[in-house]
């Protein structure tokens, strides 16, 4: 499957699963192996003081490290749900919201997908980052589980 396509078919599948995710504009714009990004208009995510609102940031770094765990199990018919998670925000987000979420080290896979494999259930922590020109302005790490 191309990688356009898979972006694609990510997108739709929030779209449907999570309906929120439309509302706020998401859209899925990379996952290479090494990273899953997510971006969201200011427009469609902002508070009364034209920043992006709390409660959006929140959204899309839960979502960022949903999908990226959700396309490392690489089974559509398991289910990823957040079990805990903790926010840091840094500066204000005046543009653009792009959420990153970094692929965990091998070894933290590893262990995952076997607990998944044997135990049809798994968790892992994720780091995702909220970015504006190039800063960090909210940094996120959620406890995410898999069940199959």
């Amino acid at each position: 499957m191309g990688n356009e396509r898979l972006l694609r078919e990510t997108e739709e599948f929030f779209y449907e699963k999570i309906p929120i995710t439309r509302a706020m504009g998401v859209r899925v714009t990379k996952y290479d192996g090494n990273e899953f990004r997510l971006t969201a208009p200011i427009a469609l995510n902002h508070n009364h003081l034209g920043t992006a609102f709390g409660g959006s940031l929140s959204a899309l770094a839960t979502l960022a490290g949903y999908g990226l765990i959700w396309l490392e199990m690489g089974d559509k018919m398991a289910h990823v749900v957040i079990r805990n998670s903790e926010l840091s925000f840094r500066r204000p987000v005046r543009g653009e919201i792009e959420a990153i979420c970094r692929r965990p080290s091998e070894g933290e896979l590893a262990i995952f997908k076997n607990a998944l494999a044997q135990h049809h259930k798994a968790k892992i922590s994720l780091d995702v980052t909220i970015e504006e020109e190039g800063l960090v302005a909210v940094e996120f790490r959620g406890l995410f589980v898999a069940l199959r």
